[in-house]
């Protein structure tokens, strides 16, 4: 999650995952949380990330899309020298493209109570609807048999 909000991520190649597992411990994603990949993935990897519970490799990270190389410090230092990443704050306008690139993304991070209350009561509701629907599987179960 963290490494997601950086504007460019290097990954060591054989060690860790991106990944959302969230759906493998049961947590729902708040808004905020699932903007930020939304914005910085593709739709096919978002999916992946949020309802396979997939978890990306550094070799396969890169190949998504979802960091800019793989390795250690060595490509870090030549990533920064090769896109010039130290000069483009010279202009002072570096922070408002960014604010605007991420709009979507901050308008989402000022989450207020009233938000929160909005989400906690989507959660209630899609239990609510899980075990209605368990409910009526069982029914239609009892009359099959007959």
């Amino acid at each position: 999650m963290l490494a997601m909000h950086h504007d460019y991520r290097v990954m060591n190649p054989s060690r860790g995952f991106v990944c959302l597992n969230e759906l493998d411990f049961g947590a729902a994603l708040k808004p905020a949380m699932s903007a930020i990949f939304r914005l910085k993935a593709a739709p096919a990897t978002y999916r992946s990330l949020v309802l396979e519970a997939h978890r990306f490799g550094g070799p396969e990270a890169l190949e998504a899309g979802i960091v800019d190389g793989v390795g250690g410090l060595d490509e870090v230092l030549k990533l920064v020298a090769e896109r010039k990443l130290t000069k483009k704050g010279e202009t002072g306008i570096y922070g408002a493209l960014k604010r605007e690139m991420y709009r979507e993304s901050v308008a989402i991070m000022k989450f207020d109570e009233k938000e929160e209350q909005r989400f906690q009561g989507e959660v209630v509701e899609d239990e609510k609807r899980k075990e209605e629907g368990a409910r009526r599987v069982e029914q239609l179960k009892g009359k099959a048999r007959l």
